[in-house]
C-alpha cells in the first residue's frame, strides 16, 4: 500500500529524503503525517525517521543547502528547513529508562525498537519516500477500525510519560469510533495510573484538554474520561451532562467546534489556573461561565457582547438548562451588535457629575434597551 498527498510529492520535502537516503541512510515518514494521510485528513507537520545520528544529519544538511536547526537535539531531533518548510529529522531511538516525562533514551539502528517505543499502534506507522506504508505494529488494522491502541502494554506506555493518558481520549475523539467505546485494557491502565496525571505541567495538561474538546464530537471521550476517574483528575467539580448538548446545539446551528466554549459546558473549580491558560483565554472562559446563568436576551447580549461571545453565551444557556434556541437568534444578536446608544455624557452635562451622571447614563441606557433600541436621543432626553 502507498500513501499520496501534495506534501510527501513536494520538492522541499523530497530533497529532505533524498539528503538522507542519497548518503546510505534510511528516511522514512512517520507518526501523524503517514496516520492521516491513510485516513485522508490534511497533513501538518512532517516528521521523518532516520538511522543516521543527529550530527550526521546536521552535517548533511548543511552540504546539500537546507537549513539545520537543533530544536531536540538531546532526544535526537533536528528540525530541517527546506524552502521554509520545517521537517522534524529525528533518529531512531529505543527507551533504556522511564520515568515520567523524563526518559533515558538510546539511539537505534532498526525500526522495530523505534516503533516499540511510540504511544499508539496508529501513530507507529511509517513510509517510504515513494509513500510505500511501513506497518511494523498492526498499526494499519488499527487505524482503520478506529480502533486506538497502546504499543504492547498500556500501563508501560503511560508511566513513559502520564500526559499519554490525556492523548489516549484526545486521539479516540479525534480518531476513535465511539459507537465501539474505548479500547478496554487503555482505559483499564488509564484509571489505574491516575496519581501520574499530578506530576504534569499545567501547560501540557491545558493544551492537550483544548486539542480534545476541539475535536468534532469529544462528548463520548470526555463521558469516558468521567467514568475512569480522569475528568475529576483535572478539573475537579467538572460535569460532561452538557456538553452532548452543546455539540448538538452547535451542529443545529452549523456552529464550528471552540474548546473553550465547550470548556465552559464542563464547569469545575479553578479552571483557568489548572489548565494554565492565557490571560485572554481565562477572561472569555469566565464570561462564558457567568453569562448563561443570567437572563440577558439575545438582543442584549449582541450589544454588549457582540455576536460571536453573545451566541456562544445562549449556546451555552440551552445546554444547560435543556431549553429550545430562538429561531431568530442570530438575527436577534445581530440587531443588538449594530445598535449604538445615541446619548452621551456631553448630553448630561453641566446638570450631573459624578457616580449621579453614571447612573443617569446606566439608567437611560436600560430604558433604550427595553424599547428594543428604538427610543432616539430626543426621546431619552
Amino acid at each position: 500500500m502507498k500513501i499520496t498527498g501534495d506534501w510527501i510529492t513536494a520538492r522541499p520535502t523530497q530533497s529532505v529524503c533524498a539528503m538522507l537516503t542519497g548518503a546510505g541512510h534510511q528516511a522514512l515518514f512517520v507518526g501523524g503525517c503517514v496516520r492521516n494521510a491513510v485516513l485522508g485528513a490534511p497533513v501538518g507537520d512532517i516528521d521523518i525517521a532516520t538511522d543516521a545520528r543527529p550530527e550526521r544529519v546536521i552535517e548533511l544538511a548543511g552540504a546539500a543547502g537546507l537549513k539545520p536547526v537543533p530544536t531536540g537535539l538531546e532526544h535526537g531531533t533536528i528540525t530541517v528547513v527546506s524552502d521554509h518548510i520545517p521537517h522534524e529529522v529525528t533518529t531512531f531511538r529505543k527507551d533504556v529508562q522511564t520515568f515520567g516525562r523524563h526518559a533515558v533514551v538510546a539511539f537505534a539502528d532498526d525500526l522495530p525498537a523505534d516503533a516499540r517505543r511510540r504511544d499508539f499502534t496508529m501513530n507507529a506507522l511509517y513510509a517510504q519516500p515513494d509513500g510505500t506504508l511501513i506497518d511494523p505494529l498492526g498499526g494499519l488494522d488499527d487505524l482503520h477500525a478506529r480502533r486506538v491502541r497502546f504499543i504492547e502494554d498500556p500501563a508501560q506506555r503511560i508511566r513513559e510519560d502520564y500526559l499519554r493518558i490525556l492523548r489516549f481520549f484526545r486521539f479516540h475523539a479525534w480518531y476513535g469510533d465511539a459507537g465501539n467505546g474505548l479500547d478496554a485494557e487503555g482505559l483499564a491502565a488509564c484509571a489505574t495510573n491516575l496519581d501520574g496525571l499530578a506530576t504534569l505541567s499545567r501547560e501540557r495538561v491545558g493544551g492537550e484538554m483544548l486539542k480534545l474538546l476541539d475535536a468534532p464530537d469529544p462528548a463520548p471521550s470526555v463521558a469516558a474520561m468521567q467514568a475512569a476517574g480522569v475528568l475529576h483528575a483535572v478539573l475537579p467539580g467538572a460535569d460532561v451532562r452538557a456538553l452532548a448538548p452543546l455539540v448538538h446545539l452547535e451542529s443545529e446551528t452549523n456552529t464550528a467546534p471552540e474548546p473553550l466554549r465547550r470548556l465552559a459546558s464542563l464547569g469545575g473549580r479553578d479552571v483557568a489556573d489548572r489548565l494554565r491558560l492565557s490571560k485572554p483565554q481565562a477572561r472569555r472562559l469566565a464570561l462564558l461561565r457567568e453569562m448563561p446563568t443570567g437572563t440577558m436576551l439575545a438582543p442584549e447580549l449582541g450589544y454588549r457582547h457582540g455576536t460571536t461571545d453573545g451566541a456562544d453565551i445562549l449556546l451555552l444557556r440551552a445546554a444547560l438548562l435543556e431549553t429550545p434556541l430562538a429561531p431568530d437568534m442570530q438575527d436577534d444578536l445581530a440587531r443588538g451588535a449594530a445598535a449604538r446608544f445615541p446619548v452621551a455624557a456631553a448630553d448630561l452635562m453641566p446638570g450631573l457629575s459624578g457616580p449621579a451622571l453614571g447612573q443617569r447614563l446606566a439608567d437611560l441606557e436600560r430604558r433604550w434597551i427595553a424599547s428594543g433600541f428604538s427610543l432616539t436621543r430626543e426621546d431619552l432626553l
